[in-house]
Protein backbone atom coordinates (compact mmCIF):
# COMPACT_ATOMS: atom_id res chain seq x y z
CA UNK A 1 0.00 0.00 0.00
CA UNK A 2 1.48 3.80 -0.81
CA UNK A 3 0.64 6.46 1.19
CA UNK A 4 1.08 9.69 0.18
CA UNK A 5 3.39 11.65 2.36
CA UNK A 6 2.19 14.81 1.92
CA UNK A 7 -1.40 13.68 3.38
CA UNK A 8 0.76 12.44 6.77
CA UNK A 9 2.81 15.07 7.51
CA UNK A 10 1.02 18.16 7.45
CA UNK A 11 3.29 20.72 8.49
CA UNK A 12 6.47 21.90 10.86
CA UNK A 13 5.38 23.28 14.37
CA UNK A 14 8.12 25.92 15.02
CA UNK A 15 8.44 26.88 18.37
CA UNK A 16 11.07 27.66 20.59
CA UNK A 17 11.12 24.81 22.10
CA UNK A 18 11.26 22.90 19.11
CA UNK A 19 14.05 24.92 18.02
CA UNK A 20 15.56 23.69 20.97
CA UNK A 21 15.09 20.44 21.24
CA UNK A 22 16.63 20.54 17.12
CA UNK A 23 20.05 21.40 18.56
CA UNK A 24 20.13 19.75 21.48
CA UNK A 25 18.46 16.30 20.48
CA UNK A 26 18.57 16.48 16.75
CA UNK A 27 14.49 16.30 16.75
CA UNK A 28 12.10 17.79 14.44
CA UNK A 29 8.26 18.18 15.59
CA UNK A 30 5.59 17.90 12.79
CA UNK A 31 1.56 17.77 12.82
CA UNK A 32 0.55 15.16 11.35
CA UNK A 33 -2.61 13.18 10.75
CA UNK A 34 -5.03 12.13 13.17
CA UNK A 35 -5.28 8.49 11.79
CA UNK A 36 -1.12 8.24 10.55
CA UNK A 37 1.10 5.85 12.84
CA UNK A 38 4.35 5.90 13.88
CA UNK A 39 5.67 3.76 11.01
CA UNK A 40 3.81 5.73 8.50
CA UNK A 41 5.30 8.68 9.94
CA UNK A 42 8.67 7.69 9.89
CA UNK A 43 8.26 6.49 5.93
CA UNK A 44 6.78 9.52 5.17
CA UNK A 45 9.53 11.83 6.67
CA UNK A 46 12.46 9.79 5.00
CA UNK A 47 10.35 10.25 1.93
CA UNK A 48 10.00 13.98 2.06
CA UNK A 49 13.35 15.23 3.37
CA UNK A 50 15.63 12.41 2.22
CA UNK A 51 16.85 11.50 5.98
CA UNK A 52 17.18 8.39 8.14
CA UNK A 53 14.83 8.58 11.22
CA UNK A 54 15.97 7.29 14.53
CA UNK A 55 12.45 7.61 16.69
CA UNK A 56 9.49 8.71 16.39
CA UNK A 57 7.08 9.58 19.30
CA UNK A 58 3.67 10.76 18.98
CA UNK A 59 0.83 12.36 21.20
CA UNK A 60 -3.10 13.60 20.75
CA UNK A 61 -3.00 17.08 21.63
CA UNK A 62 -6.95 17.97 22.74
CA UNK A 63 -8.32 20.73 21.77
CA UNK A 64 -9.37 23.17 23.71
CA UNK A 65 -12.61 25.31 24.78
CA UNK A 66 -12.91 28.49 22.78
CA UNK A 67 -15.18 31.60 23.72
CA UNK A 68 -16.07 34.38 21.05
CA UNK A 69 -18.92 36.61 23.21
CA UNK A 70 -21.58 34.50 24.30
CA UNK A 71 -20.76 31.79 21.51
CA UNK A 72 -18.20 28.58 22.48
CA UNK A 73 -16.71 25.73 21.07
CA UNK A 74 -13.93 23.47 20.82
CA UNK A 75 -11.08 23.34 18.63
CA UNK A 76 -9.94 20.25 16.73
CA UNK A 77 -8.03 17.72 18.11
CA UNK A 78 -4.62 17.32 16.29
CA UNK A 79 -1.36 14.71 16.24
CA UNK A 80 1.62 16.02 16.77
CA UNK A 81 4.89 14.16 16.13
CA UNK A 82 8.33 14.20 17.58
CA UNK A 83 10.91 12.77 15.07
CA UNK A 84 14.80 11.79 16.11
CA UNK A 85 17.29 11.89 13.12
CA UNK A 86 20.18 9.55 12.84
CA UNK A 87 23.23 11.25 13.62
CA UNK A 88 24.70 13.30 11.05
CA UNK A 89 21.29 13.79 9.58
CA UNK A 90 19.97 17.42 9.32
CA UNK A 91 16.35 18.64 7.99
CA UNK A 92 16.26 22.21 6.30
CA UNK A 93 12.41 23.01 7.15
CA UNK A 94 12.45 26.30 5.50
CA UNK A 95 12.41 23.94 2.26
CA UNK A 96 9.26 22.49 2.95
CA UNK A 97 6.18 23.67 1.28
CA UNK A 98 2.72 22.81 2.49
Amino acid sequence: MQINPHAVVLRPILTERTTWLKGKNNQYAFEVALESTKGQIKVAVEQLFKVKVDQVRTSRVLGKMRRMGRNSGYRSDWKKALVRLKEGQKIDINSYAS
